[in-house]
């Protein structure tokens, strides 16, 4: 666990900034600043998973399905993606992280009008699920997911 933290941290600093962009993640949520509006972010962020062989399973655009039932809500997408190749050994330490998986990032407009990229944190998702000896696949995964996301937001 203190590893996969470890990982994290250095793997956020070696992104390039994606660390001034985070807030607290003591809920399990990584929080990473766009300098785009939603709709530009998720397409950055559709785009660049493709782009590195990442299954994008579906994107909701949360604000238009809340439009039609008369509820007003703030630019809002989840874009849900994975890869076998890297949720398979997840999986295989903890059955139970299948409930996360595959992957998913909200991007979102916050009432002050900041756009925000948030995903749940893979060491969040070792402690909730007791993953063990994985240390290797979860580092290897968040350094991926803070490399999407300084890609999406800058």
């Amino acid at each position: 666990m203190k590893l996969a933290k470890f990982w994290l941290g250095l793997a956020i600093v070696f992104s390039g900034g994606v660390l001034a962009s985070m807030t607290n993640e003591t809920d399990g949520l990584v929080r990473v600043k766009s300098a785009h509006d939603v709709s530009m972010t998720a397409d950055k962020l559709v785009s660049l998973l493709k782009s590195k062989g990442m299954t994008v399973f579906t994107r909701i655009k949360h604000s238009e399905s809340a439009k039609k039932v008369g509820v007003v809500l703030r630019p809002t997408e989840l874009v849900i993606f994975g890869n076998p190749k890297v949720g398979s050994p997840l999986m295989a330490c903890s059955q139970s992280v299948a409930i996360d998986l595959p992957q998913k990032a909200v991007v979102m407009e916050d009432e002050t009008g900041d756009v925000w990229l948030v995903y749940n944190s893979p060491s969040y998702l070792a402690s909730r699920h007791h993953i063990e000896g994985c240390d290797e696949v979860l580092s290897k995964v968040e350094g991926a997911l803070a490399n999407f996301a300084k890609g999406a937001t800058q």
